[in-house]
């Protein structure tokens, strides 16, 4: 069974720093690019960053170039991505997301708030 488990969020400050962590079982990970998402509230999801099976290439959103990287550990099944420079338009419950053998599977979904 395919599944994803988002961690690392919480409240932070503008101008601070989190690491999201995205751990994937039930599959071969190394076989698949992987993607994380954002919904802020009223707002419809986005993709923020995506990264291919093997992490040799990296796509980002405007919004967040520059400021955020996607990486992964293909033996621990795990996708990061690190958030630098936050600001409180950065808030939103973020969620990894993977399309595997014809479907599509989420995470649950981390709240992260960026606020003083």
């Amino acid at each position: 069974q395919v599944k994803f488990v988002e961690s690392g969020g919480g409240l932070v400050q503008p101008g601070g720093s989190l690491k999201l962590s995205c751990a994937a079982s039930g599959f071969t990970f190394s076989a698949y690019g992987m993607m994380w998402y954002r919904q802020a509230p009223e707002k419809e999801r986005e993709l923020v960053a995506r990264i291919t099976a093997n992490g040799g290439t990296r796509v980002y959103a405007d919004s967040v170039k520059g400021r955020f990287t996607i990486s992964r550990d293909n033996p621990k099944n795990t996708v990061y991505l690190q958030m630098n420079s936050l600001k409180p338009e950065d808030t939103a419950i973020y969620y990894c997301y993977g399309y595997v053998v014809g479907r599509e599977y989420w995470g649950q979904g981390t709240q992260v708030t960026v606020s003083s």
